[in-house]
């Protein structure tokens, strides 16, 4: 017979201080060591992703200028980034609502868009406004968080369960949204997503407990699941998601260069209460048992195999070491151009800002990062290569990180079940 328990059984044990809470990263440890506790010994665990999330919006209303001085907003444009006026159309009240989104790219720098101006806008820096009026006025501003009355950021495709990873078997480079720089030809490299056995979703595969209504993290802030995302399917579900954008934390939330321009990148926790032994037996999935299907970047649909998420992460370093000394006076940095974070600036490694993604590492020119990235042996086209894995987009650290803050609130009971 089944075991089961009610969640307010085990937030009676969380005040009490005799719950049991692990991060799924602490939980697969034990798991792949073979101590991985019984159902008996577990209430809850803490899951987490990191990633580019292109379906990122945000909802911001802040005032421009005084009131009366024009009829409405037509155009906005938030550090050069276009965004979308309303759909309140607040007439001659020198406020306007707006909605950005997250891969909205720069009309001066298609490099930069929605995601660094919500990044920068959390971090506190002022962000340049620029209005066009519906009877031809211009109104220029600055603002900072402080003056965003209410804002939301609405996710409508997040934390995938699982994604693709993506090799290039034609002559000439691949500009393409899964690369942070067009992925070189002839089998040469290897770009990914997903976080492997501690993304949310890949632990609850029926939604048993990730659901309309469950409470989660986003970016840092409390939020609630709004139920499936677009596209989700039963084989490839996804999430839309909602919170309170002016809690969020920037260092969960940011920008992302692509090949194909600029996108936005997430940070998703979700506690999975185990309530019975179905779902405590969801949990026992680790990364070699997820597969990763492999596609050609060029039509993204082209199968060519198929991989798993031990051979994308298991051993590998989640964040590289800079030798300052043998950084030269290049007359242009190439890392300082490509990173996808913009992490490294005068000779200079922003640890809050890297994101893990390795491509310093394969594509400095003077080998002043040292990362072991990591590389997979692939049956393609009937023959074996060994592929090396050259950009990350997803980033375990950041996903343990919100992970193990999610444990510590509930832990306080500062985040209840």
């Amino acid at each position: 017979m089944t075991n089961n328990r009610s969640i307010s059984q085990i937030n009676q044990k969380i005040e009490n201080g005799e719950a049991n809470i692990y991060t799924a990263e602490e939980f697969k440890k034990l798991l792949k060591e073979g101590n991985a506790p019984s159902f008996d010994e577990v209430d809850v665990v803490t899951t987490g992703t990191c990633g580019v999330m292109s379906g990122t919006a945000a909802i911001l209303n802040f005032v421009v200028s005084g009131p009366g001085e024009f009829i409405r907003a037509e155009e906005v444009f938030l550090n050069g980034v276009p965004a979308h006026a309303g759909p309140c159309p607040n007439e001659w009240l020198g406020s306007i609502d707006v909605i950005l989104h997250g891969t909205t790219h720069s009309i001066q720098d298609h490099n930069y868009g929605g995601g660094f101006v919500l990044k920068e806008l959390l971090e506190g820096k002022p962000i340049d406004v620029r209005v066009e009026s519906a009877e031809g006025k211009t109104i220029e501003n600055t603002i900072t968080i402080d003056d965003i009355g209410r804002g939301q950021i609405i996710g409508t495709r997040m934390a995938f369960k699982n994604y693709t990873a993506f090799v290039n078997s034609y002559d000439e480079p691949i500009k393409s949204i899964f690369s942070a720089i067009p992925l070189e030809g002839n089998l040469s490299g290897l770009t990914f997503s997903g976080c492997g056995d501690l993304n949310p979703l890949q632990n609850d595969i029926p939604h048993n407990v990730i659901k309309a209504g469950t409470r989660f993290l986003f970016n840092g802030a409390e939020g609630l699941i709004l139920g499936d995302g677009t596209r989700s399917s039963a084989e490839k579900p996804n999430l839309m998601l909602a919170a309170d954008y002016k809690e969020m934390d920037p260092y969960y939330l940011g920008g992302y260069k692509t090949g194909q321009g600029g996108e936005v990148y997430d940070t998703v926790a979700i506690p999975i209460p185990v309530l019975n032994e179905e779902i405590y037996n969801n949990l026992l999935v680790t990364d070699e048992d997820i597969k990763l299907p492999l596609a050609e970047i060029k039509g993204r649909h082209l199968p060519v195999g198929v991989t798993n998420y031990k051979e994308m992460w298991e051993g590998y370093d989640l964040r590289p070491q800079y030798d300052h000394s043998k950084c030269s006076n290049c007359d242009s940095c190439t890392i300082e151009r490509i990173c996808p974070t913009n992490a490294f600036a005068n000779k200079k490694r922003n640890p809050a800002l890297c994101f893990g993604c390795g491509i310093c590492a394969h594509y400095c020119t003077n080998d002043a990062f040292n990362m072991n990235t990591g590389d997979v042996d692939l049956e393609i086209n009937n023959k074996n290569v060994n592929v090396p894995i050259v950009c990350r987009q997803s980033d375990r650290l950041r996903g343990n990180r919100l992970s193990n803050k999610l444990k510590k609130l509930i832990e306080t009971q500062e985040f209840t079940l």
